[in-house]
């Protein structure tokens, strides 16, 4: 579908890749992986073409559609969720307007017997013959259907999108890419911004999908259960497997072992025949045969080994001053935003040195206990830091609040103070900004390059308290390691919101689980409250909180009632599930027979229409579609019952 071929772009005189070439075929879903900063979203960028490659060419198939999920979107203010799905729909929107304006005509005009009104009627029957073969009598229902696989609920469709977080109008951008039905899509960090179940759709999704999918992803778990083919990006070369990410691991350390032992034996042998040719070259008689080995050394093709990218940044995160015992004391903490109840009498006492993880399904409220512990947000209830306590805040879009117009050092100098400023390039280049790099504007840093940054400058403030939202998201896996390390090693008291569990294993010690309202504490590390709730990871518990527990009765009789209910509802749930994902195969196979036979409408009216029986075959399938929306709409009623 798309060859790429000998591809190159440069930076301030610097390759960031050179030379690159590959093709992407129909069916390839692609994890493209590497470093931060190693040209993930460029390349993405070259594909979409928003940017230009120095030199290279790109080739693709006629009529072939991109489409690019990028990480900045700009909204038009004033419409609501579904308005701005329904953007995805230019043409249909387009041949809707047609199709208004002449039905307006036909009822102002009363010439019935014209040439003009009977050119009207045969306009109309041309726009709605049209707009019936690209979809116009189902794009609003696929639109419904792909807004609520993302976890929109059908009260939020008539909500202006201004009213809801980056996120959630991220997830509007992801909608309507999916709704536009795109032979190739670009995905920049397309689970940023989802729940689990949100991910868990999305990924059925992309698997049944037809296409070319290249998903830049440092979600580990995503990519194994997504991607079929992996590139990475490391020092300006690619690596291509066809397989998933972490099959591709080990076969790209079984490559490289390989290599370095083959190199070896390699190595050895011109060794021995350099000393022949020393050895040779003394004696007049064996002058011939020294020549001849050095033609023969000449020729060896010497193996190479691939590089390995092992740079990491630095991180360590130094104690301002000894705060109290009690670093923070909350009584009664409550907060709403409207109707919607987020937390409820909440207490909480966090005492010096604590490490703490924040776990539970989005919505449940850990960002919003963690801005009301750094007073960003109002609240009720009563809460109080102890003596000395100096917080430190790493917010979920902690990146977004960097201004794009500074450099990196820029920003770095305007944050540091007379004590500090001496040090800035020292903690850029632990931070792996070092040389030129420090130079670079922040609008063209990706996203893992921000996050970077933005660490760095947390670095100038003092604190002894930590609170930390999803800090690894856009980070590469190496760097997630170093953050780690470093908060392992940090000796002050340490609040992380994360769903990530390799992240959170051995770094925390105890668990606080959000969950209707309330906080539940759990005393031990993650793996200690998985098995609590006895659930393999953390995409099960927050699947599984969606289905109704048992509620704590002291009468016997009663929990085990309860319980009993608890099962049966499970029972209806799991059954209704497969019932749901049985009817959504169907609509993507009609849509797919339907969307095939309008192709072959476009391409060859005449031929199609002369098949036997086709009108009635065609209205026939377009019946059943619309049965299977209505079924799958009756069934998502159902479901909602239980969550």
């Amino acid at each position: 579908m798309l060859n790429i071929h000998e591809l190159s772009i440069s930076f301030q005189g610097e390759f960031l890749f050179e030379d690159i070439t590959f093709r992407l075929n129909a069916g390839d879903r692609v994890g493209l992986v590497g470093k931060n900063g190693a040209g993930k979203s460029t390349m993405l960028k070259i594909l979409s073409k928003d940017l230009e490659p120095d030199t290279g060419q790109i080739a693709i198939e006629k009529d072939i559609s991109i489409g690019f999920l990028r990480q900045d979107i700009d909204f038009v203010e004033g419409r609501t969720v579904l308005e701005e799905a329904y953007q995805a729909f230019e043409e249909i929107k387009r041949l809707e307007k047609q199709i208004d304006d002449i039905n307006t005509q036909l009822a102002e005009r009363t010439d019935y017997e014209s040439q003009g009104y009977e050119q009207l009627m045969i306009d109309l029957n041309d726009i709605q013959h049209q707009y019936e073969i690209i979809g116009g009598y189902n794009y609003q229902g696929d639109t419904e259907r792909i807004l609520q696989g993302l976890g929109f609920k059908r009260e939020d469709f008539n909500k202006k999108t201004d009213t809801f977080s980056g996120g959630w109008r991220m997830r509007i951008e992801l909608a309507k890419l999916l709704l536009q039905n795109h032979d190739i899509m670009l995905l920049d960090e397309p689970t940023n911004h989802l729940d689990i179940e949100s991910i868990l759709w999305f990924e059925s999704f992309l698997k049944q999908f037809s296409g070319v999918a290249v998903v830049v992803s440092h979600d580990k778990m995503f990519l194994d259960n997504v991607t079929n083919r992996t590139i990475e990006i490391s020092l300006g070369k690619i690596y291509d497997y066809n397989t998933y990410y972490s099959k591709y691991l080990v076969q790209r350390k079984e490559l490289r072992e390989q290599q370095l032992a083959t190199q070896k034996n390699q190595q050895k042998q011109i060794e021995h025949t350099e000393k022949l040719i020393e050895k040779f070259r003394a004696k007049a008689s064996k002058a011939t045969m020294a020549q001849s080995l050095i033609k023969k050394l000449d020729k060896v093709e010497r193996i190479e080994v691939d590089e390995d990218d092992n740079s990491v940044m630095t991180v360590s995160f130094p104690v301002s001053v000894r705060p109290g015992k009690v670093v923070i004391e909350a009584e009664g903490i409550s907060k709403s935003y409207g109707d919607k109840q987020v937390l409820k009498n909440i207490d909480l006492l966090v005492e010096r040195e604590s490490k703490i993880a924040f776990v539970g399904q989005n919505g449940q409220g850990k960002t919003t206990l963690a801005k009301i512990i750094v007073d960003e947000i109002s609240h009720q209830g009563h809460l109080k830091l102890g003596h000395n306590v100096q917080i430190g805040y790493f917010a979920q879009n902690q990146a977004d609040y960097l201004d794009g117009t500074k450099t990196v050092l820029q920003t770095m100098e305007d944050a540091a103070n007379e004590k500090n400023r001496t040090k800035v390039r020292d903690i850029l280049g632990s931070f792996l900004f070092r040389g030129e790099e420090v130079d670079k504007y922040v609008r063209v840093l990706s996203g893992g390059e921000r996050n970077r940054l933005a660490l760095a400058k947390m670095l100038l403030s003092p604190f002894n308290v930590l609170v930390m939202d999803e800090p690894t998201n856009h980070l590469d896996i190496k760097s997630k390691n170093v953050l780690k390390d470093a908060l392992e090693n940090f000796e002050g008291t340490l609040l992380l919101v994360s769903h990530d569990r390799d992240f959170l294993q051995g770094l925390t010690s105890s668990i606080y689980e959000f969950k209707d309202h309330r906080i539940k504490e759990y005393l031990g590390d993650i793996d200690y409250y998985l098995s609590e709730r006895k659930v393999e990871d953390m995409r099960a518990v927050e699947k599984r909180d969606k289905q109704p527990t048992a509620s704590k009765n002291t009468d016997d009789t009663t929990a085990s009632q309860d319980n009993k209910q608890s099962y049966e509802d499970q029972k209806k749930v799991k059954s209704l599930s497969n019932r749901l994902s049985k009817v959504e195969k169907n609509i993507n196979q009609l849509e797919k027979e339907i969307k095939a036979i309008d192709l072959e409408l476009e391409l060859n009216y005449d031929k199609t229409i002369a098949q036997d029986n086709f009108f009635d075959n065609y209205q026939a399938k377009k019946k059943k579609l619309t049965t299977y929306m209505q079924d799958w709409e009756t069934i998502q009623l159902e479901l909602e019952q239980f969550s």
